[in-house]
């Protein structure tokens, strides 16, 4: 191992943004994760940005096994358009329309810029 390395990146601990509950998606700066703990606004929060987790998706879209998705911000819900949202997972359980959850599998991937 590099006598520079310091850590894999999939957990990291960041400064929560606001009050966040385990489970939450937290985003700080380009960094996208799935919180591991409560974390009061301004506290230390760790966050696993490549796991599978059941998360939030957009009730009016059916999601198939291997969807792109892309988190939406104002909504705070994964959702399959592109626009103003950022690419974050593929769906790895399908979500008929009316479903509010799927598996999500992160892609660990943090965009340096998105249109939001």
């Amino acid at each position: 191992m590099a006598k520079n390395y310091t850590q894999d990146g999939r957990l990291l601990t960041v400064t929560a943004p606001a009050a966040v509950s385990s489970g939450d998606m937290v985003k700080v700066g380009s960094i996208f994760g799935v919180a591991q703990n409560d974390a009061a606004n301004g506290a230390s929060v760790v966050i696993d940005t490549e796991g599978v987790y059941s998360l939030p998706v957009a009730s009016a879209v059916a999601v198939g096994i291997g969807d792109a998705l892309y988190w939406d911000v104002a909504d705070a819900e994964f959702n399959k358009t592109a626009a103003f949202n950022w690419f974050l997972g593929v769906a790895v359980t399908a979500a008929g329309n009316g479903v509010t959850s799927a598996q999500v599998r992160l892609n660990g991937f943090m965009p340096a810029a998105a249109g939001v």
